[in-house]
């Protein structure tokens, strides 16, 4: 009797009780089974659910450190803090120093500079002065008396100089900050980037763009505003030569050059700059910890993108940045600019530690000196 029961080998358990009323407990029961095995396996499961959120609260919080989400509308102007920060970074700071060169710093006067390119202009002078006869130095009056933002009103005239500095890494496409970006009152762009068909990612207003001839754009006038300022940055005496020889319209330099620049560059010479070697030494000596002396065994210079946030520091009241960092260098198929493909492997020859770069701007990040619109 006590096998009644029992069903043969392989027998299915018949469908004889009315359904709502079936035992909920049964074996045969789906429902139990799976009760039965999330039972047995549910410490498990706790511990990977744990896990994950642990990892996700660590990856969060990190990130936070080096991200700030922007709302332009009523953002306050920290105005001195900016100065502040950069005094901690930068030792014996002032913003005395003129941003661009200027021909009566080297016409009157013989003016001798300590370093020669890209710290100084010394051995260079000459040159320098024939560019410096055909460009321009002033700043735009946008920037040297910018009004204070919304909430305030337009004729105060006090201070307060947003600024950004669009990099040209990968963490921006797809990114949607065009109308973000576009709100600041200076926007410093880098080298060759292209605005054009990527508006919705990067925005279309560009206050400065820093490049060197191998980066200069071959359209400019397509890449930029009409009063966007092209600032020079010389790293070689030859870069002189080669804005002479465009903006004068004489024979072209061909040599020298690691890329070949444009030959043909329609600017309006108005619109040109020549950025202030003093950046660069700052950059490299304080911010790099980089010989300012030439050395064979230490090549090492400041890209361009680390020039442009010191720049900033210099002029700005807020500076946030966009699309700065590197992939990590296991990943080697990761593309390094949001408009190209091409990979960290590229920079493998360069004069540039990108490793060394990332801690100097982390460090900026950390101790407020500048905020970012993408994570780093």
């Amino acid at each position: 009797m006590g096998e009644g029961n029992s069903l043969p080998e392989g027998a299915q358990p018949p469908d004889t009780v009315a359904q709502g009323s079936r035992d909920e407990t049964s074996p045969w029961e789906p429902c139990y089974l799976l009760r039965n095995m999330i039972g047995k396996s549910r410490w498990k499961i706790l511990a990977v659910v744990a896990l994950f959120l642990v990892m996700a609260w660590y990856s969060i919080s990190r990130e936070d450190s080096f991200y700030f989400p922007v709302q332009m509308e009523g953002l306050k102007c920290p105005q001195g803090e900016v100065e502040k920060k950069a005094a901690q970074l930068i030792g014996n700071y002032s913003r005395d120093q003129p941003t661009f060169l200027q021909l009566k710093d080297f016409f009157w006067i013989q003016k001798t500079s300590t370093y020669q390119l890209p710290y100084g202009v010394r051995g260079s002078e000459d040159v320098l002065l024939r560019v410096l006869a055909i460009t321009n130095y002033a700043m735009p009056e946008s920037i040297q008396n910018p009004i204070l933002g919304i909430g305030f009103q337009l004729d105060a005239r006090l201070k307060c100089l947003r600024c950004v500095v669009v990099g040209n890494g990968h963490r921006l496409k797809n990114s949607s900050l065009g109308n973000t970006i576009d709100k600041y009152d200076v926007v410093i762009r880098l080298n060759n980037a292209p605005v054009v068909g990527y508006e919705g990612d990067v925005g279309s207003k560009t206050t400065m763009r820093l490049f060197y001839p191998e980066s200069a754009h071959f359209s400019p006038k397509v890449q930029n505003n009409p009063d966007t300022l092209l600032v020079l940055v010389p790293f070689k005496a030859i870069d002189f030569h080669w804005i002479e020889t465009i903006l004068r319209d004489k024979n072209r330099v061909l040599k020298g050059f690691w890329k070949q620049p444009p030959l043909i560059w329609d600017v309006n010479p108005k619109q040109v700059r020549i950025l202030n070697p003093f950046f660069m030494e700052v950059t490299a000596a304080k911010l790099l910890s980089l010989p300012i002396r030439p050395s064979r065994k230490i090549k090492q210079k400041p890209t361009t993108g680390l020039l442009a946030i010191t720049l900033a520091l210099h002029l700005c009241d807020l500076v946030h940045i966009a699309g700065f960092g590197y992939p990590d260098s296991s990943n080697k198929k990761q593309t390094i600019h949001y408009y190209e493909q091409i990979t960290l492997k590229s920079m493998s020859a360069s004069e540039h530690n990108v490793s060394h770069e990332a801690l100097a701007i982390k460090r900026m990040l950390e101790i407020g000196a500048i905020k970012n619109l993408t994570y780093f």
